[in-house]
């Protein structure tokens, strides 16, 4: 699939207040690179992990979109502060959008399906303004669980409001290269890891299951966004709260959601029971290669802590 061939971004209006601001993030995330200091890397790895692994694929995803597991009300909360960290938008927009993008995955109505072209994909229906994290009324329908909380309503209108006070901490504590690179590369590197998923990842890769879209498997994706890059492990059982399944596949976020259960602070996990026999596909878009029934009508079941 060619990136640009046909590619939605190119025949839309641009919108230019998020296109200021991607560019804006982007500017300090090269003069980041010119700022270089040990401390100012490894407070960027810190939230790096706080962002993309608590926050995105443990907290936003895992939870908040799938409810793979249940936690404590005071742990959502706070997996969902770290998730606005990430620079993706507040709780009711990215869950809803990620609800409609499994209703409709490489169909008409897909958010960002790479049918519409790999930049689109990307960060196209970002930029273009067609991400619908203003349209909070729009996408109430699909988060009935998150609109009964003043909290994910409050934090979904104040998303940036976490980002911006780490910012003034980091340069009051330790100094204006830790901003450059806590706030400006880190953000940019989490940004573009997770547009990986929506794009890389229904290009390029391998399949173990036959989900009717183009969902892969990739490695080097799974390792940039802590897990979340076994998208079709993922699509064929979206509640299953662990994506990687073999023990080969790196998943950070699920290795999180194990500590806290091992804690007390997880239980009722979604897991998926594989078939024996199963292997990846060699075509990552011909599903005629993956033996059919992989996943079974039960194949989600429920376990306890300590399981």
């Amino acid at each position: 699939m060619s990136i640009f061939s046909r590619d939605r971004t190119f025949k839309q209006p641009l919108n230019w207040i998020t296109t200021f601001f991607m560019l804006a993030f982007h500017i300090g995330a090269i003069a980041a690179l010119f700022m270089f200091t040990w401390k100012a890397l490894a407070v960027a790895i810190f939230l790096w992990w706080l962002s993309g692994s608590l926050g995105i694929g443990i907290g936003y995803h895992r939870l908040l979109t799938h409810r793979g597991y249940k936690t404590p009300v005071w742990l959502e909360y706070f997996l969902t502060t770290c998730g606005t960290m990430a620079l993706e938008g507040g709780p009711i927009a990215w869950v809803a959008t990620h609800r409609i993008h499994h209703q409709n995955t490489d169909k008409e109505g897909d958010p960002h399906s790479p049918r519409d072209g790999g930049v689109w994909a990307h960060m196209g229906w970002i930029i273009t303004g067609q991400a619908m994290h203003s349209n909070t009324a729009e996408l109430l329908p699909y988060v009935p669980d998150l609109r009964k909380h003043a909290f994910h309503r409050w934090i979904s209108k104040y998303h940036w409001v976490p980002l911006a006070v780490s910012g003034v901490i980091l340069y009051a504590v330790v100094g204006w290269p830790c901003v450059m690179w806590g706030v400006f590369l880190r953000t940019v590197i989490g940004l573009h890891a997770t547009w990986l998923v929506n794009s890389a990842t229904h290009m390029w890769g391998s399949r173990r299951f036959l989900t009717g879209d183009t969902s892969t498997n990739s490695f080097w994706v799974a390792i940039l966004t802590f897990g979340e890059g076994w998208h079709n492990n993922h699509h064929a059982a979206p509640q299953s709260a662990r994506h990687g399944l073999a023990w080969y596949e790196i998943d950070v976020n699920w290795y999180g959601i194990c500590v806290l259960r091992s804690l007390g602070l997880v239980w009722d996990l979604k897991l998926i029971d594989l078939k024996p026999g199963t292997a990846p596909a060699k075509d990552p878009h011909s599903a005629l290669l993956i033996p059919p029934g992989l996943v079974r009508p039960d194949a989600l079941r429920s376990t306890v802590a300590g399981d």
